[in-house]
């Protein structure tokens, strides 16, 4: 298994923190302990944009004097002291360091900004042959033919064997529809095409490059971008026909009537939405005025320059890939996984499997997972703030095709004040949609003998997740996420009247996945079934164990219990006996252990002692408690114990996944909900062939 790879442009602004960010997230989801090195950093004083786009996102233990060897200056002066020579023998004396404490390096090479970038693909090309580190090249399509494009990928490739590198791939990075033709297989050449949203400011930024000071508006709107500027110096009915989606308003801080008016259009369907205000000549205004700026959400931003200073300060400055960017970042993991085939470059690489599973290992290989045979899933909560970030997130990274239900005027609204984009994304209304009828008409005939008549279906499902379970049953799509804004109870109950159980399971129960520092566990029943019976338990743990298989943890499942083995007696400890009992009569080929004590099941040396020769005791990966009350309270101690990151409860046993979020879920909660249930999906739809043969 190769341990380093070094990423190198060949000239500046091609896009590499992209690429970079996209090699990341392959090699997050097999390497345990992952390093990014930068040799050589520019001397603006600042800490490095791509080291802390990789410690941001990608939680690195990476203090920033390991990640960065030399800024140019300091480089510089090693050179004009002892050649060249010896800037190459400290960088790779740096990295051999971190390589003895790292399971992979991803060196990233300069940014071609210094004294001298005609030498800095030489330097970087004797910095990756010094270092023994196969190559990827980064060549920019921006501005350029494909011919053009053609040679300077010859050029570099010539200066990189020139040094004995070996090249793995290169990324045409910034590409445009006529460098589609550059794709080749050996080595590999892939084409990711030009994002304009990755190089545009977002109104963070904004205040930053301007040392402005923040008025009103925070959170989600400081991570919009800003696509254009408009100088506000005209009376606010000339203005307004010239405002556009993501412009950003500047004008003198005594205009407070342009202010008001854009920010009046904020709230307004029918009219853009901004993407803010930036007040000029450091007038603020009084706290009236800023009372009506504020039920825009609009970020207003006061500075002490003058306007034309102040759009002369902006003109030319482009934005950073940062890990608080998350539309920026999706767009770029997006591109990079739809353009990049990243088996083959993992093969490449020389990437292995690895024998531990970290969180960060299990969040990367589940989103690769649903991205491999995408499904379509449908959020009921279409107007939900949390839901349309993380709808654009699971759309720009190809995760999920996905439906939402609510006004599709108000979701418009909502995504434009959010600066979300929907495209792509398909909308229902289940108050006018033409399967309400149709589906009440289905559920009136599944709940007749609930005594529910066809009127009442008909009210019925107008609520979203009725409407949103009755999509999942009829097949027009996969499977469901709710939960952000309702109840549990809520979103179970419609797939437990409408969906049902698979065949052979008595009832629907739940599992975590319990993420710890270097394994996956699956945790059964935490949050549904208060005392399940013999039977129960046992239906419980063989869904547990295929929610097991579904995410690529191989089950070894574990009856827990007070007692191990036949150590104890008690009605609680007979009903797990018996449970196991059926489970391995149902599943003979399960590795199984029941009754066993938690430290019995997890830990090798317990496990031993009270279990000898047991292949599950002390390596179990599926533990089964007899009751909600035990679950529960295992799942929160060991999440916050061990601090582990407890994914779920992800449902089973249901012919078709719905899955539940809590109504204090993040954004990333919500993309690793849809994730699951895609995957679920992809589980289902396989059952379901196999039981047709």
């Amino acid at each position: 298994m190769s341990d380093i790879l070094y990423l190198t442009s060949m000239e500046p602004r091609s896009g590499k923190s992209a690429v970079a960010l996209g090699l990341l997230d392959l090699l997050a989801a097999d390497v345990q302990r992952l390093a990014v090195f930068r040799p050589v950093v520019p001397d603006h004083g600042q800490p490095d944009p791509i080291v802390e786009l990789a410690r941001g996102r990608y939680q690195l233990e990476l203090p920033e004097a390991d990640a960065v060897a030399f800024t140019y200056s300091s480089a510089a002066e090693l050179i004009e002291s002892g050649g060249p020579e010896r800037l190459i023998a400290a960088v790779v004396d740096h990295v051999a360091r971190l390589r003895e404490r790292y399971d992979f390096v991803l060196c990233v090479g300069t940014d071609y900004t210094g004294p001298s970038p005609a030498v800095e693909l030489g330097l970087n090309a004797e910095l990756a042959a010094n270092l023994g580190a196969p190559v990827l090249q980064v060549l920019s399509g921006h501005g350029r033919t494909a011919d053009a494009v053609t040679t300077a990928l010859r050029e570099g490739g010539a200066v990189l064997r020139e040094h004995g590198c070996e090249v793995v791939a290169t990324i045409v990075n910034r590409a445009g529809p006529e460098h589609a033709g550059l794709t080749s297989a050996d080595p590999p050449v892939y084409v990711v095409p030009d994002l304009p949203i990755l190089a545009a400011l977002t109104v963070g930024e904004v205040v930053a490059a301007l040392d402005g000071t923040l008025l009103a508006g925070d959170g989600p709107a400081l991570q919009r971008e800003v696509d254009s500027y408009l100088a506000g110096s005209a009376y606010l009915q000339t203005v307004l026909p010239l405002l556009r989606d993501g412009m950003l308003l500047v004008s003198s801080g005594d205009r407070i009537d342009l202010a008001v008016g854009v920010a009046a259009a904020a709230v307004s369907p029918h009219l853009p939405t901004p993407a803010g205000i930036v007040l000029t000549v450091g007038h603020v205004p009084d706290q009236q005025s800023l009372a009506l700026l504020e039920p825009s959400g609009l970020p207003v931003i006061a500075v002490k320059a003058d306007t034309y200073t102040t759009l002369h300060q902006l003109e030319g400055l482009t934005g950073q890939l940062r890990a608080d960017s998350a539309r920026k970042v999706a767009a770029a993991l997006g591109a990079f996984a739809d353009n990049v085939d990243t088996e083959t470059l993992r093969k490449r690489i020389q990437l292995s499997k690895p024998d531990v599973v970290t969180p960060l290992m299990f969040s990367a290989q589940l989103i690769a997972h649903a991205r491999a045979d995408k499904r379509t899933i449908v959020l009921p909560e279409g107007d939900e703030e949390r839901i349309l970030l993380a709808t654009e997130e699971l759309t720009h990274r190809g995760v999920a095709d996905l439906v939402l239900l609510g006004d599709p005027d108000a979701i418009a609204a909502k995504a434009t004040q959010l600066g979300t984009d929907l495209s792509g994304v398909r909308i229902i209304d289940p108050l006018t949609s033409p399967l309400r009828a149709q589906f009440a008409k289905t559920y009136a005939e599944l709940r007749a003998h609930r005594g529910v008549t066809p009127e009442m279906a008909f009210d019925i499902i107008g609520d979203v997740s009725y409407f949103g379970t009755m999509l999942v049953h009829a097949g027009e799509v996969d499977g469901m996420v709710s939960g952000a804004a309702h109840t549990t109870a809520h979103t179970i109950r419609p797939a437990l009247e409408v969906i049902r159980t698979l065949p052979g399971v008595s009832l629907v129960s739940s599992a975590f996945l319990m993420c710890l520092p270097t394994r996956v566990l699956v945790f059964a029943d935490c949050a549904v079934v208060p005392d399940p019976d013999a039977t129960q338990l046992a239906d419980i743990a063989v869904c547990a164990s295929e929610t097991a298989v579904a995410f690529g943890v191989e089950p070894r499942v574990a009856m827990v219990s007070y007692s191990t083995g036949g150590s104890g007696s008690g009605v609680d400890v007979e009903k797990v006996r018996e449970a196991t009992e059926i489970v391995a009569g149902r599943r003979p080929d399960l590795p199984l252990a029941g009754p066993i004590q938690y430290d019995a099941a997890v830990d090798p040396g317990v496990g031993a002692a009270k279990l000898p020769g047991n292949p599950v005791a002390g390596h179990a990966t599926v533990l089964v408690f007899p009751d909600l009350n035990t679950g529960n309270t295992t799942y929160k101690a060991v999440q916050r114990a061990a601090s582990a990151i407890a994914v779920g409860p992800v449902l089973q046993g249901l012919r078709r996944p719905v899955n539940d979020l809590s109504r204090g879920c993040t954004v990333a909660d919500i993309v690793n909900t849809v994730a699951i249930t895609a995957v679920q999906a992809q589980q289902s739809t396989a059952v379901q062939a196999q039981g047709a043969r």
